[in-house]
């Protein structure tokens, strides 16, 4: 593989990351100027801006016809959300998931998730499906607006300490709007060198790019989820923590699908694979947040070091996969018949143990 394909590697990434912080910044200035409450650029601004990255970087993959590439960044962005994102944030600090928005968006991402898994079926996510999903991101961004108002004071201080600080308003309007036009431009510019690294790479080790997509390219343009996420989570604010994974993840389906479906000649192309292996364990993944979040409201580090493990076990299936090892089938076989109903199993009795009622007190 050639120096240039590694420097257009790492340049893509440094751009989207400086660019995506950027944008929410300056959003996030010209926003407050307008009067909108810290809660709702929270909920939009700051959980839709660190998705910029996937947005842009799908779009252009779509542009340039590499529609699996596109699929395989949200679809893997995702999967990359929840195991290892809220993973790794669980193990630094238990996860105590008391807002009671997260619960009406943990099932809006599994219904979403179920939607797309549908539209998968046939190997191809056509323009009225891609218009049906941006259409339900408009829902869903007035439906957080109209939730926000019934959010209490102590909500309102969360998400007032997630916006990014240095946006006061006596900074210039036009500063704030120069911000959002260069970060547009970096993020456009990162985009562009991130999927030609990601071809490059592909045709250099002859790894079909949706397996760079699902990768490196997801675990890539994920990086402002990565640090919004552990930034909120060592501040102690571990609801934003949690909101941001889930609502970067309903905007990735809604949002990025959606548009790139439009975008497309023809609608947008699902891989054989990704339709019959990846999205259903995007859709599995998206489930298995319900019961973990229901339960004591808390996500434990067990479960984080289980989503960790999960997402190493996924990237390593797709590795064998590609390079049809050996060891590909005693892999399935293990996970399959052992691992994941034992995993089940657990969950389901711990959930079942956080329900029962206390024994009775002594003497009554």
């Amino acid at each position: 593989m050639e120096l240039a394909t590694l420097g257009y590697l790492a340049a893509g990434l440094l751009l989207l990351t400086l660019g995506g912080e950027g944008l929410v910044r300056g959003a996030s200035g010209i926003a407050r100027r307008f009067g909108v409450s810290p809660l709702v650029i929270g909920l939009t601004v700051v959980a839709f801006g660190t998705s910029a990255p996937e947005l842009v970087v799908s779009l252009a993959a779509t542009l340039d016809g590499n529609d699996s590439i596109a699929v395989g960044n949200v679809v893997g962005s995702n999967i990359f959300n929840v195991l290892a994102i809220l993973g790794l944030c669980a193990l630094v600090q238990p996860l105590v998931v008391a807002q009671q928005l997260v619960f009406r968006d943990v099932p809006i991402m599994i219904a979403v998730s179920l939607v797309v898994l549908f539209f998968g079926l046939d190997a191809r996510i056509t323009a009225l499906e891609g218009a049906l999903l941006a259409l339900g991101l408009v829902w869903f961004c007035w439906d957080s607006v109209r939730e926000s108002r019934r959010e209490s004071a102590l909500v309102r201080q969360e998400y007032e300490a997630a916006v990014p600080e240095g946006v006061a308003p006596r900074r210039s309007a036009w500063i704030d709007a120069a911000v959002v036009v260069a970060s547009l431009a970096t993020l456009v510019l990162g985009a562009r060198w991130l999927v030609a690294a990601a071809v490059g790479m592909a045709r250099a080790f002859g790894i079909d790019e949706a397996v760079i997509a699902l990768t490196i390219v997801a675990a890539g343009t994920s990086l402002p989820e990565v640090a919004t996420s552990l930034a909120a989570t060592l501040r102690g604010e571990r609801d934003i923590a949690v909101g941001n994974v889930v609502g970067s993840s309903i905007f990735n389906l809604l949002g990025i699908l959606g548009l790139s479906a439009l975008a497309a000649d023809g609608g947008l192309a699902v891989a054989p694979a990704i339709e019959s292996f990846d999205l259903p364990v995007m859709t599995a993944v998206a489930v298995a947040c319900l019961p973990l979040m229901a339960r004591g409201h808390r996500i434990p580090r067990w479960q984080g070091g289980l989503f960790l493990a999960y997402y190493v076990a996924y990237v390593g299936y797709l590795v064998l996969a590609e390079q049809q090892h050996a060891a590909l089938d005693f892999f399935s076989a293990v996970m399959l018949e052992f691992v994941v109903p034992l995993t089940v199993a657990t969950i389901v009795a711990v959930y079942l143990s956080g329900r029962r009622p206390p024994p009775p007190a002594a003497g009554h």
